[in-house]
């Protein structure tokens, strides 16, 4: 076992080559190893969908999950799918601030590409979500400051904190399979909009009804 690439092995799917993990526990060493040019198993996994593997190499094996590759990008550079990308943030918890030597975070890498704008758009809602100071973009062509909703809209939650419904209803909508369809886009950006407003769910419902 001790002429296997676990690069290679790691890049196959759908899921990745059985000798992998046998291989990686002998020597755990190898779990953080990375080739010439920085690329690592925790970026195989996270381009190849691999979710099992990467909470085995990071939970397990204890390799850094913010491990960068010669470009400075993580593996949540190059996540394809919001699965990868909602482990790496919510179960692994990376460090979505990293910037490459472009000086772009994965959000807005992913974004520029436009190959997997459900990512992006995760990933912006994520920023939007965790961060009470900075009001990043949410769905393109939007902007909010969570900080703005009066404190007496809040719900409850602590001044300065995102409402934890307003978030959990976020999480609801990012998770969904049909997500970055222009329903969902829409039920998003009203969503926002009524946040922003200070508009309960229950107003809400009158609201359309009323319409």
């Amino acid at each position: 076992m001790a002429s296997l690439n676990p690069l290679l092995l790691a890049a196959t799917t759908p899921d990745p080559d059985p000798r992998l993990l046998p291989l990686l526990r002998s020597d755990p060493a190898l779990a953080s190893k990375q080739d010439a040019h920085g690329y690592s198993l925790l970026h195989a996994a996270a381009s190849y969908n691999h979710v099992d593997l990467l909470r085995t190499l990071v939970s397990e094996l204890g390799v850094n999950v913010n491990l960068i590759d010669e470009d400075g990008e993580t593996c949540l550079f190059v996540a394809e799918t919001v699965e990868v990308a909602k482990c790496l943030v919510e179960d692994l918890h990376i460090d979505t601030t990293v910037k490459n030597d472009e000086g772009e975070t994965a959000a807005e890498k992913i974004e520029s590409e436009d190959d997997f704008a459900d990512v992006a758009t995760y990933l912006r809602l994520r920023e939007g979500i965790q961060s009470s100071q900075a009001g990043r973009a949410m769905p393109p062509n939007m902007r909010m400051d969570i900080n703005t909703v009066p404190e007496a809209q809040v719900s409850g939650a602590e001044a300065g904190e995102p409402d934890p419904e307003f978030r959990r209803r976020i999480e609801d909508l990012a998770s969904k399979e049909d997500f970055n369809s222009d329903e969902r886009q829409q039920e998003l950006r009203d969503l926002i909009t009524d946040a922003v407003r200070g508009v309960s769910s229950e107003e809400r419902d009158v609201r359309r009804r009323m319409e």
